[in-house]
């Protein structure tokens, strides 16, 4: 295991995109570190972990937050049982410096040896999450309203409407563009929507992983002050269309299975509704 710096997070970008392929759980996505990068590069290298056999990367892991590693795996590597000892000892010990003590959770949405043992060590099943997918091989329908790409002129209303559509959010325009430096923003776009006012509605980031690939969906907001007139939809059907143009072959998003609202409006989108997928946790 090795903690990668600035220099090694454009790697772990790279072997992100490569194991991403349709009919696997929504994994680790280069979206998810890209949606971090808001932080600054530095942060964004504090909070990655890669785990490595021979030169070659076989696990990235994401510290999001204090208690939380989210963790991506290569396609062949699920099965691994040193790896999965290996990372299940690292993800425990706190003096390892992934986790720290007491109560914390790991995100690991394969089925493989690394779940097993830890659901064997006492962790136990957390807060289950909703995975949905969206198909993009036909053409997606016009959303209804009107969209733009987010360039420099826009940020301030791209950041208005996430600092609107989330409670105690931090998003400020400093912190989209240094977003915006990360590798992974170079397959990526922000969207938002406008009401037939001109009013700033809703907003969206989508990442490509590149062309046959899924892409991620990450975050979808909607201003509190324009909830239920169908905005969710759609700025989501908007991603969905983005992600086509970039050439992926799915979108994907998870969100809590607890938030009914985001998972009715995801699927109103035209996203199919996957089998839940629970983080694992370890209370003292």
């Amino acid at each position: 295991m090795s903690t990668p710096g600035v220099d090694g997070l454009g790697e772990a970008v790279r072997v992100l995109r490569r194991w991403q392929h349709d009919g696997a759980p929504v994994p680790l996505h280069p979206g998810d570190l890209g949606w971090h990068w808001r932080s600054g590069a530095e942060t964004t290298a504090r909070a990655v972990r890669t785990w490595s056999r021979d030169g070659r990367i076989l696990a990235v892991g994401l510290l999001d937050g204090p208690g939380l590693v989210r963790i991506g795996i290569a396609p062949d590597a699920g099965q691994d049982e040193e790896l999965a000892r290996r990372m299940a000892d690292d993800v425990t010990r706190p003096e390892r410096g992934v986790l720290p003590p007491g109560s914390v959770a790991v995100e690991a949405r394969w089925d493989g040896v690394f779940r097993e043992l830890l659901l064997a060590a006492g962790w136990d099943l957390d807060e289950p999450w909703t995975p949905l997918r969206r198909d993009l091989t036909e053409p997606v329908a016009d959303c209804g309203v009107r969209i733009e790409t987010v360039g420099p002129e826009q940020v301030h209303e791209r950041v208005a409407v996430q600092r609107a559509a989330f409670d105690g959010s931090t998003f400020t325009d400093e912190r989209w563009h240094a977003m915006a430096t990360g590798p992974a923003y170079a397959d990526a776009r922000c969207l938002v929507a406008y009401d037939d006012h001109g009013a700033a509605v809703a907003t969206a980031t989508v990442w490509s992983a590149g062309p046959g690939r899924p892409g991620l969906l990450e975050p979808m907001g909607v201003h509190r002050d324009h909830r239920g007139h169908g905005y969710g939809t759609a700025i989501t059907v908007a991603a969905a269309a983005a992600l086509r143009e970039m050439g992926s072959s799915s979108a994907i998003v998870c969100t809590p299975s607890a938030n009914a609202g985001a998972v009715a409006t995801y699927r109103s989108a035209g996203f199919h509704q996957l089998p839940d997928a629970p983080d694992l946790r370890r209370t003292p």
